[in-house]
């Protein structure tokens, strides 16, 4: 980029956008303050002058793109890109979920409404289970006047998604180590349907462990449905996940979750699996939801009834991501 381009994309730019670009901004300002920068410039004091008032804008502009104040919180570069919403590590063990498209403020809306209800409803013993809400906010983009929806949430430290644990144990992972995993995603599913909530995306990305302690913290509750209905929208890329009556768009229940969750049991073990759990699995996963269990703190029972014809008496068994 010439230097005289790059001064007039400056004046010209109204938006960050405007000047950075929205595929790859980083790229856009190195080549900008290479183009700007002092040691690189003519001796014509006048072409010098106008091209230093721009690289002030230029590097001004960027840091203030990294540093973003939203209420009380300060925002660096997001720590996580989920579905539709961009994570910002804001301190004390707390995310700020803010939706990239307006057009997402609805399904942000229903997570802050699941948590809420879950949080109201729920066994306070099994509320570590899923985030807690912190608060709810709106940020209002000074450029365009569109409103985004923000949810503030408390979770633990240190966890790691199923899709890291598959990609740790590319072959499978020992039957074992997924029975802790099932057993508290189970706890979780039980807590929020006891609630009235139906997460309807549990997925790899959506369910979070601890190794350590063998916590299972159930996240991205943006697609819930609280009191019935239908699952608002697919997680793209999941779609051959989701059982029948959500691609359908049938209303979901509790058995909607319980074929999703050991969907992602029996995809942890892979050719680890035995027989006896993949038939437990097959009978959460039948084609009809009417057919499929839909008490997840009775499946539980069944789940350790299972387990303990298979590997005797629960004992803890160390977890970790380096096999």
């Amino acid at each position: 980029m010439r230097t005289a381009e790059a001064v007039r994309l400056v004046a010209a730019a109204r938006t960050d956008d405007d000047l950075f670009g929205t595929d790859r901004p980083a790229r856009r300002y190195r080549e900008l303050v290479a183009a700007l920068h002092p040691d690189r410039l003519p001796a014509d004091p006048a072409v010098r002058a106008e091209a230093t008032d721009a690289f002030v804008q230029v590097t001004t502009r960027w840091r203030a793109r990294q540093v973003t104040v939203l209420g009380d919180y300060r925002l660096g570069r997001p720590t996580h890109s989920g579905d539709l919403a961009d994570l910002y590590d804001v301190g004390d063990d707390r995310l700020l979920k803010l939706t990239r498209r307006p057009a997402d403020n609805d399904l942000m809306a229903r997570e802050a409404h699941a948590l809420r209800t879950i949080a109201e409803r729920g066994d306070p013993r099994y509320l570590p289970y899923v985030p807690r809400l912190v608060e709810e906010l709106r940020h209002r983009d000074a450029a365009t006047g569109a409103e985004r929806r923000i949810n503030v949430l408390a979770t633990a430290p240190g966890l790691h998604d199923l899709g890291e644990v598959r990609r740790a144990y590319p072959d499978g992972l020992d039957a074992r180590d997924v029975a802790w995993m099932w057993r508290r995603l189970l706890v979780a599913l039980g807590l929020a349907h006891r609630a009235g909530v139906v997460h309807g995306a549990v997925l790899p990305p959506h369910v979070l462990i601890d190794p350590d302690g063998h916590g299972v913290v159930l996240v991205d509750w943006c697609f819930s449905v609280t009191g019935g209905g239908t699952v608002p929208a697919l997680v793209p890329g999941h779609e051959d996940w989701y059982p029948d009556e959500v691609l359908k768009k049938q209303p979901c229940g509790p058995g909607t979750d319980i074929a999703m969750a050991s969907r992602c049991m029996t995809w942890l073990m892979g050719r680890h699996a035995p027989r006896e759990l993949l038939d437990f699995a097959h009978g959460c996963r039948q084609r009809s939801l009417q057919k499929r269990p839909d008490d997840a703190w009775r499946l539980l029972r069944e789940l350790d009834q299972v387990l303990e014809r298979l590997y005797g008496p629960r004992t803890f068994r160390p977890f970790t991501l380096t096999p």
